[in-house]
């Protein structure tokens, strides 16, 4: 059967129905044909319209029609695709159907519910557990650990003493579900079916109780690897379900079972590489538990999966220094995931022994992980990391990395960091060890800082500058008195923002003048230090220069106001006819949350960027009221720009549930 005679070609078909308005006359009719096209693609495309047909009361009741259509496997399926995604519409039909003659067809009702996951079908299903088809039975079953609610959960636990296996199968898997383990004993009993001992044991692993992790543990020895799995994905869930202070009591509970096995590493290296990523979970606990370092690197392997990662870094975290070594000597073969990984725990796994490692890790790494190299080179405690580190401070991207880490690192061998750093002070090796020195060497660093504030080069007085109000109060607000006049752009910048990170009661008095200095740096720098130490005497500079033509100076002005409190209407409202978009949006973003805000957004629905009228609806979707929901609806209709108009729909969106 060709249901689009007119379009021969599949593409053609999938892209009519695509392109298919649903307000159209007979696009209903179209739809169910589509859903009888030879292709998937064809079929997969019209159940997705048809869950997008208004009228969808009348748009279930014909896709129940087409589940009676037999002989037609593919339309079937898609159109109970079609009814799962029409929501409560579908409940009634769908219940209705489940007293149909057919037993197909009432097993069809069933999965549908089940993927529609109402509570309102729960008592319905409960009574199609007396269905006399047993496949019906399983199907309502299975829904039933869908849908949820204490009925279902009651109607499940009976069913666990049917004498048929499919049953209590399909009630054990339904309670795990909906986390509702029936009570220990029966657990225990149903473990000892073979045909019901893994989904017996996802179960217990809903059991947060002692009895059931050696029960659970029993499972591990097991010479068969299906069970040994089982066991292994209900350690992960009782670990993922327990309180944070019984992870220790399970642990305590693996490592004893495991340590009785010999072969336990290897068993565990295997269940490492499950498919099931719930067994996979459950062997990462069983090796934070065994403290098995051989296996930090299939571990970190495991990191290529999302959801593990948070378990992965825990359980490296458990390998200790010896799984430290492990990883450094296998780095270069590590998948990314599991680099970015090994590479976060060796924070707290390294020792002495791992500073040439780490070197070499530097040489090579992905730039975002260098920070974290440098930052487990700070953790070595060795006097032999002083100097790469000291030498990473002329890298710009890892100076600040690199300086934090000479802190932790003075910790250990404090002689051996200031000695160094002076060296290189001395030795005019890089301003940024000005910073260093002042972290680690603090109130006695003040003699070098203040003899290099009147250094002839300006790097090494802005450094010093910069340094020493994080040593020293008193001595930074003298040194910053004295960079504000100084010759160079770098130190007055330098001064500038070393004031605005002080603060105190001159301090808007001695920004005065680099407002309204000849440098553009200075000038900028001395805006954003207004905003920072509370200025507000500063305030008619400020909005003397959100007019500036320099674009980025004007929205430093209106983010200053905005942070002192003090960007009103008419700083928003030259702000949002300044020439630079920047600005506009600067404008939109200081008042956003404001009455005055909301209006200006309104005004710029219409403004020439779309970038703007993306911003403008933003603060509507965040903070306009009901009365803006036709005025976003107007800019929706007319936005040619795909970006704002996305913006703009999830404005109306959340403007109309308002």
């Amino acid at each position: 059967m060709n249901p689009l005679p007119e379009f021969p070609e599949e593409e053609a078909r999938y892209r009519a129905l695509q392109e298919l308005d649903p307000r159209t006359a007979g696009a209903l009719e179209v739809l169910v044909a589509g859903l009888h096209d030879e292709s998937w693609r064809v079929r997969h495309v019209a159940a997705e319209a048809l869950k997008r047909l208004p009228s969808s009361g009348s748009v279930a009741e014909r896709l129940i029609r087409v589940l009676d259509e037999r002989g037609q496997t593919g339309a079937r399926n898609a159109a109970a695709e079609a009814l799962a995604g029409l929501g409560g519409a579908a409940l009634g039909p769908l219940v209705r159907l489940l007293a149909h003659p057919d037993p197909d067809q009432r097993k069809f009702a069933a999965d549908i519910l089940g993927q529609l996951g109402l509570r309102a079908a729960e008592q319905p299903l409960v009574e199609a557990l007396g269905d006399p088809d047993l496949n019906v039975r399983v199907a309502v079953s299975e829904a039933l650990g869908r849908v949820g609610g204490d009925g279902a959960a009651l109607a499940l636990q009976g069913l666990l003493a049917d004498p048929e296996p499919l049953l209590r199968l399909s009630a054990l898997e339904g309670l795990t579900l909906l986390r509702r383990p029936p009570p220990l004993p029966v657990v225990l009993a149903l473990l000892e079916d073979a045909r019901l001992q893994r989904s017996a044991f996802r179960v217990l692993g809903l059991v947060p109780q002692v009895v059931a992790t050696e029960r659970i543990c029993q499972g591990l020895a097991s010479p068969l690897r299906s069970v040994r799995e089982a066991a292994l994905g209900a350690l992960g869930t009782q670990t993922s379900v327990a309180e944070t202070v019984r992870r220790g009591e399970i642990e305590a509970v693996v490592r004893a079972a495991l340590r009785r096995l010999p072969d336990a590493a290897a068993r565990l290296a295997q269940a490492l590489e499950a498919d099931d990523v719930t067994v996979r979970a459950g062997a990462l606990v069983a090796v934070a538990a065994l403290g098995e370092a051989s296996l930090a690197v299939p571990v970190a392997e495991a990191a290529r999966e999302d959801r593990l990662l948070r378990e992965v870094l825990h359980t490296l975290g458990r390998l200790g220094p010896e799984g430290g070594r492990a990883l450094l000597a296998h780095m270069a073969d590590l998948s990314l995931p599991a680099r970015a990984a090994a590479v976060e725990s060796l924070v707290d796994l390294v020792d002495a022994s791992s500073v040439t490692a780490l070197c070499a890790l530097l040489e090579w790494a992905e730039e975002d992980l260098r920070a974290l190299v440098v930052r487990a080179l700070g953790r070595t405690g060795s006097p032999e990391a002083v100097r790469p580190l000291v030498d990473l401070l002329v890298d710009r991207t890892l100076a600040g990395a690199a300086t934090r880490a000479l802190g932790v690192l003075a910790g250990s061998c404090r002689t051996a960091v200031l000695d160094v750093l002076e060296d290189a002070v001395m030795r005019r090796a890089t301003p940024a060890a000005v910073a260093a020195l002042a972290r680690v060497g603090g109130a006695p660093a003040l003699p070098v800082l203040r003899l290099l504030a009147r250094d002839v080069e300006p790097p090494w007085r802005a450094a010093a500058v910069a340094a020493a109000g994080e040593v020293d109060g008193l001595a930074g607000r003298e040194l910053s008195r004295a960079a504000l006049a100084d010759e160079a752009a770098p130190v007055r910048v330098a001064g500038v923002r070393a004031m605005g990170r002080m603060g105190g009661a001159e301090a808007g008095a001695l920004l005065r003048p680099a407002l309204h200095d000849e440098d553009p740096s200075v000038r900028l720098a001395a805006v954003e230090a207004v905003g920072e130490c509370g200025a507000v005497e500063r305030a008619a500079d400020l909005e003397a220069l959100v007019r500036h033509p320099d674009g980025a100076l004007a929205v430093a002005a209106v983010r200053a106001l905005a942070r002192l409190g003090l960007a009103g209407p008419r700083v928003l409202r030259e702000a949002a006819g300044h020439p630079d978009a920047e600005v506009v949006k600067a404008a939109l973003s200081a008042g956003a949350m404001s009455a005055r805000g909301v209006e200006l957004a309104l005004s710029l629905l219409g403004h020439a960027r779309w970038d703007v009228r993306a911003a403008a609806a933003r603060v509507l979707g965040d903070s306009g009221g009901p009365e803006c929901l036709d005025a976003a609806r107007r800019a929706l209709e007319a936005e040619s720009d795909a970006l704002a108009r996305q913006t703009l729909s999830d404005a109306v969106e959340r403007l109309s549930r308002r």
